[in-house]
């Protein structure tokens, strides 16, 4: 006997299927007492770009020539419709003198404007005196935690000092004080309190979602259970070994992370428990005995299942490449989610099974001829007439018809994969808050009152060397991009170094900002290059702030989608190399699945834009959506070829791949619809980033679902016919003269 046999007949025998089920609890309940939660290790403020990128060396020179001003801002806005009154500056007066005095935790800065005079300060406000904005600073590595706490204490001394609840008024309510709090600490608070609250809502709404599909399908309340225990068993394994990594520093794990994890396992989890659960169903109708059942749907569907979870975890992995921190960070905790899923597939889900037998499908239970037979002689019925097996629907078309189904579904993924080239990004976080969020609104008032450019200064130094730093501010003020330049402030450890702000006309967070950067950079080495004898200035300028981080983020992010997508793709061709052993069908799978990418891309944008409104979509959304939808499309194409290889071995290649298809059909389509309603999930939350993920995600598991495993790669192979296994060979089984007709 094999040894993947003996180790499959341990898992489930009398004893071992008990004991597989006891060391998971124990393993579960262990690591779940004695290491940390994942959520409690959570760092949801870590860097996301190194240190040798420019913005952060800006960043670094920041902190050390004006220590005093290298806090991160949250801005007060102020706002009455009709202007503000001089109670309300009298109010914002005591406030500042209040924190100067007793600062809130991580404060390192308030702008002294208690000292001021009354003239001075009513200078400070927007043109029709409606509004005004003062920005309290905080430490720069200050936890997310500590600066919520400091902003909900801020908000208890303003509504204490200027009376009511400005917090809660309408920014455009009649005669009535608004108060808002925006700015880079109010965005980062905020963003992380919707992922917070995201966590609960996004578990619960996937289980429910889960089960409830589980049900519809297969009708049986034990076998919905059964995919979701094992789940269940495989998230608290995973979450402390995840937690003591970051414990230990080994890897980083934020609220975003946490919540595409939780997605993942439910749904691919669940695949590959139904890849499983399809084939026991299927031999428990052939044989007596469940454990003969279990034993030949392991020794078809451990081999795919394991290619599958391979496949995924290698794909994910490929984001240890990146540069980017976000995406860094997703690797190991996705890949060890997917991991230890796939072990859980192929050890608990058949110990499980083992236990309950023919009781999972319960009231819809699977037999045997003779046991239908049997039972109903018993019962004095009539012995039912045997079905004769036969191809479904599709399993035909796709071996009759093979050129129309490949130019009619290459057609339609083409048209779609079209609109992907209209696809618009952007890097603006605030587009991805609910438009009624506190910190949305301020930035709106910002916007409206002000320069929109004042949310978010772009900081630029320059290291003069002893030359006249007004050259630099002047021509920089003349740029017409640029609202305003603050008065150059003095380095305090080198003389030589002056900084100033720049308040740009536009958004400081849209790409069309983002842009400006390198010729900012350029204008400011120009004006140092004409008033110094250095011919080359670029290294004595550096450019910080909110735009110049997401530009090097886009930067990096472009950089890492061109390593990574290659990677990506080179991992799956080897490993479909290996286990097909075929060229031709490798290259054709590989195909198929990124032209359904794009098309995802393409029906996601149209979905997104025409249907929803949204102008453009993050930039992060086209390397997330490739990996997942790269290697999760490519489960379903190994699970279903897998089918088909195997079964060309005793039958006529089109018997095989019509039966393979409609063999695999029901089960992939469930896991698809199970997969993509998972994703779509995301869709439910406010946070616009996950929407846009879940949609294109979700849509491209349809794709593949519905489009490319059924038509599309069957008919390729139909097409091919001996070919597709090149450079190994098929040797055609001749169908007897008797056989049924397909």
């Amino acid at each position: 006997m094999p040894m993947y046999e003996r180790f499959y007949s341990s898992v489930t025998g009398k004893k071992g299927r008990w004991i597989t089920l006891l060391v998971w609890l124990v393993l579960a309940v262990v690591l779940t007492v004695t290491l940390p939660a994942v959520g409690d290790e959570e760092a949801n403020n870590a860097a996301n770009l190194s240190d040798t990128k420019p913005s952060v060396q800006a960043a670094a020179v920041d902190a050390t020539e004006f220590p005093s001003d290298s806090g991160t801002p949250a801005l007060l806005v102020l706002h009455r419709e009709g202007g503000l009154t001089a109670d309300d500056l009298a109010g914002l007066q005591k406030l500042t003198a209040q924190w100067e005095a007793a600062p809130l935790p991580e404060q390192v800065g308030v702008p002294p404007l208690h000292k001021l005079p009354m003239p001075a300060l009513q200078a400070e406000l927007s043109e029709d005196g409606s509004t005004i904005v003062a920005p309290v600073l905080f430490a720069a590595g200050a936890d997310t935690e500590t600066m919520k706490e400091s902003l909900d204490q801020l908000r208890e001394d303003a509504a204490a000092t200027l009376g009511g609840d400005p917090f809660n008024t309408e920014t455009d309510a009649a005669d009535a004080l608004s108060a808002r709090i925006t700015g880079p600490v109010g965005i980062q608070v905020d963003a992380t309190g919707l992922f917070k609250n995201a966590d609960v809502s996004l578990l619960l709404g996937t289980v429910l979602l889960v089960l409830i599909i589980l049900l519809l399908i297969y009708r049986s309340p034990v076998l919905a259970f059964i995919p979701l225990i094992a789940v269940g068993f495989a998230y608290m394994v995973v979450g402390p070994i995840l937690g003591a990594m970051a414990r230990e520093g080994w890897i980083t794990i934020d609220s975003q992370g946490i919540s595409i994890m939780t997605v993942l396992l439910f749904g691919a989890g669940t695949d590959y428990c139904l890849f499983l659960i399809s084939q026991f169903r299927h031999h428990l109708g052939e044989v007596e005995s469940k454990r003969e059942a279990l034993l030949k749907a392991l020794t078809g569907s451990a081999g795919a299942i394991a290619m599958s979870g391979l496949t995924v975890v290698l794909s994910l992995s490929a984001l240890l490449f990146a540069q980017y921190g976000a995406y860094h960070r997703f690797a190991v905790p996705f890949s060890l989610s997917i991991l230890i899923m796939a072990i859980a597939s192929l050890t608990l889900v058949p110990a499980l099974l083992a236990i309950f037998g023919r009781t999972s499908f319960y009231p819809f239970v699977p037999r045997t001829a003779e046991m239908i037979a049997e039972r109903a002689r018993k019962k004095g019925k009539p012995v039912p007439a045997k079905k004769a097996a036969r191809a479904g629907r599709i399993g035909r078309l796709v071996v009759r018809r093979p050129w129309a189904v490949v130019l009619s579904t290459v057609i339609v993924l083409g048209v779609l994969a079209g609109f992907s080239s209209q696809m618009k990004v952007t890097f603006d976080i605030l587009s991805s808050f609910p438009s009624d969020m506190e910190s949305r609104e301020g930035f709106k008032v910002i916007g409206e009152q002000f320069s929109e450019g004042s949310l978010a200064p772009v900081r630029v130094i320059v290291d003069t060397e002893g030359s006249d730093v007004k050259a630099v501010s002047e021509r920089l003020s003349k740029l017409p991009y640029v609202a305003s330049v603050s008065e150059p402030e003095q380095g305090q450890v080198n003389t030589n170094i002056a900084a100033m702000d720049i308040n740009l006309t536009m958004n400081p967070y849209s790409l069309e900002a983002m842009e400006l950067i390198p010729q900012l950079r350029e204008e400011a080495a120009a004006a140092l290059t004409a008033s110094s004898s250095d011919s080359a200035a670029d290294d004595r300028v550096w450019i910080g702030g909110q735009t110049a981080e997401q530009y090097d983020t886009k930067v990096t992010g472009d950089r890492d989608t061109r390593i990574i997508i290659p990677v990506v793709i080179g991992l799956i061709t080897l490993l479909l190399l290996i286990y097909l052993r075929s060229v031709v069908a490798t290259a054709y799978l590989i195909g198929t699945v990124i032209l359904s990418y794009f098309a995802a891309l393409g029906l996601g944008w149209i979905i997104i834009h025409y249907v929803l409104g949204a102008d453009a979509m993050s930039g992060s959304i086209p390397l997330y959506a490739f990996v997942f939808l790269v290697a999760l499309g490519e489960d379903y194409n190994i699970f279903m070829i897998s089918s088909i290889w195997e079964k060309r071995k005793r039958m006529p290649l089109k018997q095989a791949i019509s039966e393979g298809v409609s063999e695999t059909g029901s089960v992939i389509t469930s896991a698809g619809i199970i997969l993509a309603g998972t994703f779509a999930v995301l869709a439910s939350l406010p946070i616009q980033v996950l929407v846009h993920f879940g949609i294109v995600t979700a849509v491209g598991v349809l794709l593949d679902t519905f489009i490319v495993r059924p038509f599309l790669v069957p008919a390729i192979t139909a097409l091919l016919g001996r070919v597709a296994f090149w450079p190994g060979k098929h040797e055609e089984v001749k169908e007897p003269s008797s056989a049924a007709s397909h």
